[in-house]
């Protein structure tokens, strides 16, 4: 059934990733013909570690844009080959100017798969979240990387912020595991679950849908953990909300 007011307006989405990915979101979101709501639960805040001598290094792993804006920001270096974890931080690498990139195109599972090819017997540095989404380390086992040897450096954490939610929204989008928990630490002190039926909510992968399994409607997931396919069920999901029955 469609809902009182959804012919009058596009739908109304909020996005909880952090800045600057928010932003590029919200463009996406204009493109497609829906109402961003930019209130991100969570916020970046980059870290100064020591740079390990990076000669020690045969290549750099990167699990998201923000560890290579992080990375990049403490080394004017960039002749390491880099393995990225997907798409859209491969690209963010090449913007930064690392040379070599090397996308999987997928998840934690398909960079180490890709890493496991290609590198043997070799040490590869890890700029990564304080706390990470996934555990590199254990998927590069589990692809029985030969000796390859991980070392994580943390340049970056995201921390809950005080945003409060939208007045109203039809939908949410979740880019990550933390977004996911910020959202369900809401319900029930400023979100009550009544506020939640009828609202769709996107997530971009099943472990970022993970902490949302008590909190309101049962959440639509990405089939892959990219952002073209999570608003592509987004859309999905809202067309079949708003289908008359």
């Amino acid at each position: 059934m469609t809902a009182p007011g959804a012919a009058d307006q596009s739908p109304r989405v909020w996005i909880t990733r952090a800045q600057p990915g928010a932003s590029r979101t919200a463009a996406r979101l204009r493109d497609m013909g829906f109402t961003p709501l930019i209130q991100p639960l969570l916020a970046v805040e980059t870290l100064s570690p020591p740079v390990p001598d990076l000669d020690r290094f045969a290549a750099l792993a990167f699990t998201s844009r923000n560890g290579v804006a992080a990375f990049a920001a403490l080394t004017s270096r960039r002749d390491r080959p880099v393995f990225a974890v997907g798409d859209a931080t491969a690209q963010a690498a090449r913007e930064a100017g690392f040379v070599a990139v090397r996308s999987a195109s997928g998840d934690l599972t398909a960079l180490a798969r890709r890493i496991a090819a290609e590198l043997s017997d070799a040490a590869l540095l890890a700029p990564q979240a304080e706390t990470p989404a996934g555990d590199l380390a254990a998927a590069l086992g589990v692809a029985d990387a030969r000796a390859v040897s991980l070392h994580p450096l943390n340049v970056y954490r995201t921390a809950p912020t005080a945003a409060a939610p939208p007045e109203a929204f039809d939908a949410v989008l979740i880019h990550s595991p933390r977004a996911a928990q910020a959202l369900a630490a809401l319900v029930p002190v400023s979100l009550p679950s009544a506020r939640l039926a009828g609202v769709v909510i996107a997530c971009i992968s099943p472990a970022a849908a993970a902490p949302l399994s008590a909190v309101g409607p049962t959440p639509a997931v990405a089939d892959a953990p990219d952002e073209a396919t999570l608003l592509a069920t987004l859309k999905a999901a809202l067309g079949k909300r708003d289908t008359p029955v």
